[in-house]
């Protein structure tokens, strides 16, 4: 890059720095403060033409994903996984697409990765206003499939890393189908990221066709290949549930959020924000089942913390502990015991999974 060139870029950052710090009470000040200083930095680098050419599309991706679904921040989607591969007189893409058409009916959105297979399966059960495509540009397999070709309701990702991004970001479930490659890394990596914490609580079900034993023997490989040589942890083996029963897929998911609503961390808190608040009892009892998952002190139940205050869920009840950033199996499993111990919404009418 040639010095005059770095010197206009750098003039170009450096007034929309200005310009930002400007924006007092901007809610996003700081980070799009970030994002500019990153951009002035890499602005002094002598970047390859390919190099700024990935960083182009990057930014790119992350704007029409961003653009798709900031309409619909609060009604929770369900990614479906699996085939492409699979036709429409398969089982499993009959499966998917009735899973798709029973879970939309309890009114989540449906996300797919657009293709055909199951995927189309998936957008066709839930039909077109329920449904989106996180389409990945490819030689073959990949054209957007029929229900959501012509809409707006598909989006075209150059890179496999940004459209994960968004399945990470946006879903709320991860319901996976047999498949081939792609399918088993969207598995594994799902589970590396809940895992390792690097995703939110969520429930991720494995789906098969009535009968069927693909998840039963892949199930069988993790238990004997990776749990039994020590490569995972018991209690990783509670990061995922298989069926071969649509309805009961579609109620594990609703029975995830009935309770339990949304996590995020305030500073070194893990904080579980509640639909309900839970009764004395109940909080005693997760204190005494999952101490094991705390560093220090106990669960306790609160408000929203100051950090939170602005947040449009600032009402509901909190659980915060010092979790440990160590068992997300058990984790997993506590989410699952808070839903029992409260076994009735005290207003089932107001009982609402599907938003957040």
């Amino acid at each position: 890059m040639t010095d005059s060139v770095s010197s206009l870029l750098q003039e170009v950052f450096s007034n929309a720095e200005t310009r930002l710090k400007q924006l007092e009470y901007h809610p996003n000040r700081t980070a799009w403060l970030r994002i500019v200083q990153s951009l002035q930095r890499m602005g002094s680098l002598e970047l390859s033409r390919l190099d700024a050419k990935i960083l182009a599309a990057t930014l790119e991706d992350l704007e029409q994903g961003f653009a798709a679904f900031q309409n619909y921040a609060h009604q929770r989607k369900i990614t479906v996984f699996g085939s492409a591969r699979l036709g429409p007189e398969s089982p499993e893409y009959r499966q998917a697409q009735l899973f798709a058409y029973c879970i939309s009916q309890r009114g989540f959105m449906v996300m797919t990765g657009g293709g055909g297979g199951i995927m189309e399966a998936g957008n066709r059960g839930a039909g077109l206003e329920n449904s989106f495509g996180l389409n990945i540009q490819l030689p073959f397999e990949q054209m957007a499939n029929p229900v959501i070709a012509a809409s707006d309701r598909v989006i075209n990702f150059k890179y496999f890393f940004s459209r994960k991004l968004f399945f990470v970001k946006e879903t709320d479930a991860l319901v996976l189908f047999p498949g081939g490659f792609g399918t088993q890394d969207e598995a594994f990596e799902c589970l590396t990221l809940m895992q390792t914490g690097k995703t939110k609580l969520m429930p991720l079900v494995l789906v098969d066709r009535t009968g069927g034993c693909y998840w039963k023997e892949w199930d069988e490989y993790v238990r004997e290949h990776l749990l039994g040589r020590g490569l995972i942890s018991p209690e990783d083996l509670f990061l995922y549930t298989l069926t071969d029963d649509v309805e009961d897929a579609c109620q594990q998911i609703v029975d995830f959020y009935r309770v339990f609503h949304s996590n995020r961390y305030v500073r070194e808190l893990l904080v579980l924000r509640l639909n309900t608040k839970l009764s004395p009892e109940a909080l005693e009892i997760l204190n005494e089942e999952f101490a094991d998952i705390l560093d220090s002190g106990r669960i306790e139940q609160t408000g929203a913390l100051p950090e939170e205050a602005e947040e449009d869920i600032a009402h509901l009840p909190r659980l915060v502990m010092h979790f440990n950033q160590r068992n997300f199996g058990r984790l997993w499993q506590m989410v699952r015991r808070i839903n029992k111990l409260h076994p009735e919404h005290p207003d089932p009418l107001q009982m609402r999974p599907e938003q957040k």
